[in-house]
Formats: structure tokens, C-alpha cells, sequence
């Protein structure tokens, strides 16, 4: 693995896998804890307007990307909590329409989309510095708010009706989490793709609940196993010439699924 450091893509790929693994560590853990795994893919899905918007007007698809996934996820809090639509309901309507409008403005766009195919499925070994320093500057912005607002969102996350009797803006904090949702999705499209997203956002915090109910340990434990799988599938990917996102999320799958197994074994003996 040393070897290949020598060469710049793997030099940028393996920044971006870590700076992922922290984005998804921490706030996977509050998309576990609270169960909104298909919130965030809700807005993941959405946030493909955003791509075909960057093709559409010529900027970085990701910049289309971040703005599309940041209302896409204030629109859904919002909907869930103000109107009578039911969850799924929301969910459904603004992965559609998200989907359709990045596909209507990449037909559009004059010529042909040639990393597309990136943005859907990922692929780590082509993320160039630009999107290093915006994935650095969006997980300054994650931990910071994590960090200021720990406590809020711990309450919110295991008990909303107690956080409302005590005074805490439950609304706006729960339109927060969204944002900080959308910014993670972000992060991770040049990793794994808007497809494969929700695995890596879950799948290390997952894994981390079977071992600890502490928060803080949770969102450690999940960091590091972000890493670890991230670290590990673009290896494999390099060594046996497979789709680095691909890879990455059966490594993490495979490892959940071994740790399920064994937790279960356990509780029985």
C-alpha cells in the first residue's frame, strides 16, 4: 500500500477517505440513533438536481450538489413537521423530483457528461484538491456544530417531548440535523456515489452501537471503523482492480453482517 502513495490520485484518494470517515463517523450516529436512514437518502437522491444543475450552468457539479441537498433537506424537515404528509410521502416526492430535474438538465446540457458515472457510484480515485478542501471545510462545519450543540441534539436524538418541555427549539434543531445530514451526503458522493450513500453513512455507526451505548464512544468508534473500511476498500479496489465505492460498502457490509452475527452468538451463550 506504501508504494502507491508515491502517485498523487492515491495520495488525494486517501485524504478524502478520511476526511468521509470522520463526516459520516459523527453524524451517522444521530441517522441511526433517531432512525432517519431513509431521510438522508431521501435527500441524497434530491441532491442529483444539484448535479445536473452544475453540468446545466457549468460549475463544479458538487458546488449544484451542496445547495440542492441543503434545501432538499431544510424542505423535508420542514414538510414533515409543519404539513400533513407522512414521512415516506415526503421522501418519495423530493427523491423524484430531484432525480427528474438532474436528469432533465443533464439532457440539457450541450455535449456529453463524462464523470457522471462518478457522481452516481463514486469513485475516490478521482477526486481532485478542489473537493479536498471543500470536503475539509464541511467537516470543520459538522464537528463544530456537534461539538456546540451536543447535548440538544443528544435529547433530541432519544426523547423530542421531553427536549420541547425543557425549552429546546426541537424544530429548528431537528432542521439542523437535516442540514448537517445534507453537508455529510456532500462529502460523501465523491466517495461512494449518491447511490451508495446511505450505506456508508449507517453502516459504521451500526456497527459501533453493538459495541457501546455512549454517544460520544459511538461517534469514536464509528470514525474509526469509517476509516478502516474507506482505508481498506480503496486497497482492495487498487489491488483487484474493482470500483473503489463498490468496494468499500461490501467491506463495510461484510463487517457489519460479522459483527451482527457474533453479537447474537454472544447474547445467546
Amino acid at each position: 500500500m506504501l508504494e502507491v502513495l508515491q502517485y498523487e490520485f492515491m495520495r488525494n484518494a486517501l485524504v478524502a477517505g478520511l476526511l468521509a470517515a470522520a463526516a459520516c463517523g459523527v453524524v451517522g450516529v444521530y441517522v441511526v440513533v433517531k432512525r432517519i436512514v431513509f431521510v438522508s437518502g431521501g435527500i441524497a437522491h434530491a441532491s442529483f438536481g444539484g448535479i445536473g444543475l452544475g453540468y446545466f450552468l457549468g460549475i463544479n457539479p458538487i458546488l449544484g450538489a451542496l445547495f440542492f441537498a441543503l434545501g432538499s433537506g431544510l424542505a423535508l424537515g420542514g414538510l414533515t413537521r409543519r404539513t400533513r404528509l407522512a414521512d415516506d410521502t415526503v421522501i418519495g416526492v423530493l427523491w423524484a423530483m430531484g432525480m427528474a430535474l438532474g436528469v432533465v438538465l443533464i439532457a440539457l446540457t450541450p455535449g456529453y457528461a463524462p464523470d457522471l458515472m462518478t457522481y452516481l457510484f463514486g469513485n475516490i480515485l478521482t477526486v481532485p484538491f478542489g473537493d479536498l478542501v471543500l470536503m475539509a471545510i464541511l467537516d470543520l462545519v459538522i464537528i463544530g456544530v456537534v461539538v456546540a450543540l451536543y447535548k440538544e441534539f443528544l435529547v433530541l436524538s432519544f426523547d423530542e417531548e421531553y427536549a420541547t418541555a425543557v425549552g429546546i427549539p426541537v424544530e429548528k434543531l431537528y432542521l439542523l440535523l437535516m442540514a448537517m445530514v445534507a453537508l455529510t451526503i456532500v462529502v460523501l458522493i465523491r466517495v461512494v456515489g449518491m447511490i451508495l450513500v446511505i450505506a456508508l453513512l449507517t453502516f459504521p455507526a451500526a456497527m459501533a452501537r453493538q459495541f457501546t451505548h455512549s454517544m460520544k464512544a459511538m461517534m469514536v468508534l464509528s470514525v474509526l471503523f469509517g476509516s478502516v473500511f474507506t482505508m481498506g476498500g480503496l486497497w482492495l479496489s487498487y489491488v483487484l482492480r474493482l470500483p473503489s465505492g463498490a468496494t468499500i460498502i461490501l467491506l463495510a457490509g461484510s463487517a457489519l453482517i460479522v459483527t451482527l452475527v457474533v453479537s447474537r452468538l454472544h447474547i445467546r451463550r
